[in-house]
């Protein structure tokens, strides 16, 4: 199963790394010391977001923001984060 969600990504102050944040999943941040290590820790962070919601509360996932509907602060820009979980049929 494959999701798709906007990530505000934002420069550190100091000019080395950056922070991510998901909107659309409530606390879903990551931070990396280059714009590829943060959007690979952001895209882990989503998927851990999103098994846990699978498994714990039934699925109900938030629909993905249109990006235009974002509001940036100066620096800050949007990439989509693609997220692939694989469905495992229960063992029990």
């Amino acid at each position: 199963m494959t999701f798709t969600y906007p990530a505000i990504i934002t420069p550190h102050a100091d000019g080395v790394g950056f922070h991510v944040t998901v909107p659309d999943l409530e606390g879903c941040e990551a931070d990396g010391n280059d714009l590829d290590d943060s959007l690979e820790f952001a895209r882990e962070a989503a998927s851990d977001w999103i098994g846990v919601e699978l498994e714990e509360f039934e699925g109900n996932l938030p629909f993905a923001s249109d990006p235009e509907d974002l509001t940036l602060e100066e620096g800050q820009f949007i990439r989509m984060l693609l997220v692939t979980i694989k469905l495992l049929p229960d063992n029990d």
